[in-house]
């Protein structure tokens, strides 16, 4: 199992398949590096090097007590950039994973980076304040932390429906996706997960998405649940010199059927540039 060990003694587990141009994804909560297994295969197989690791307190990395912070995600990402001692990589970030990638380039600027993708990304900010009318209002996060220190196992379960827009009208729900999205869920720590709530809905990036000197891929789907469009992706191309937004219609939060499609062609594509 490939690990690195952080300044604070938190041991990292991460996935290294292929070779090539190195591509890095960070996965959204309350999941792990597996939920990105379909695209690590994908560039793989078309010439790349396909990385991506396990947030601390989620999934096979170490649970510390301290440390559940963007900060403290964007300078692990950034150590195992530098372990590996990557360049020219693009970083693709998922939901909060998304909020990890702009706080890396935020924090350590794009000397090791070439390109980045922001899928369904929390980036400007969730939280509904009197700059951000459109964002969520604080009592949507505070359902989350009860949902998480009640029983977050049912929590979870139920979590996947609105997550893969299972919920809505006519769709068709997979009970091994459900299966699966609570499975990586329940692999994250109890206190790494209520820390990181607070990470994904109240953290500001306009000033790292203002850092970004990069070709930048915004995709986002309309009826995201999770984290609405209309106060995300639409802000981050605005504040993003170098951007282009792809708008999935109808498209979830989680890549699921036609909609990972797409976007696997989106994202092949601009890896090719």
């Amino acid at each position: 199992m490939s690990t690195f060990t952080t300044a604070d003694g938190t041991e990292i587990f991460y996935k290294d398949w292929g070779s090539g141009q190195p591509v890095v994804f960070s996965h959204g909560w309350p999941l792990n590096a597996d939920a990105w297994d379909g695209q690590l295969r994908l560039v793989a197989e078309n010439g790349y090097r396909a990385i991506a690791h396990d947030r601390r307190g989620h999934g096979r990395s170490g649970q510390p007590w301290n440390g559940n912070h963007m900060d403290t995600y964007a300078d692990n990402l950034a150590q195992l950039i530098d372990t590996l001692d990557l360049r020219d990589a693009v970083l693709v970030g998922h939901s909060t994973g998304g909020g990890e990638v702009a706080r890396y380039i935020g924090r350590h600027g794009t000397g090791r980076v070439a390109r980045a993708v922001l899928l369904g990304a929390v980036p400007p900010l969730m939280l509904k304040t009197e700059t951000n009318p459109k964002g969520l209002p604080m009592e949507a996060f505070d359902a989350i932390r009860e949902g998480v220190t009640g029983d977050r196992s049912q929590f979870y379960w139920e979590l996947a429906d609105p997550f893969y827009g299972f919920n809505r009208p006519g769709a068709t729900g997979s009970d091994g996706m459900r299966r699966a999205f609570w499975m990586w869920s329940m692999q994250v720590g109890l206190k790494g997960a209520y820390d990181c709530i607070e990470q994904f809905s109240e953290q500001d990036f306009t000033e790292d998405l203002k850092r970004f000197d990069v070709p930048t891929l915004i995709v986002h789907g309309d009826d995201d649940q999770i984290v609405p469009f209309v106060a995300s992706a639409p802000k981050s191309a605005e504040l993003i010199k170098d951007s282009t937004l792809i708008v999935h219609s109808g498209a979830p939060h989680g890549l699921v059927g036609e909609h990972e499609k797409a976007f696997n062609a989106e994202l092949l594509d601009f890896l090719k540039g």
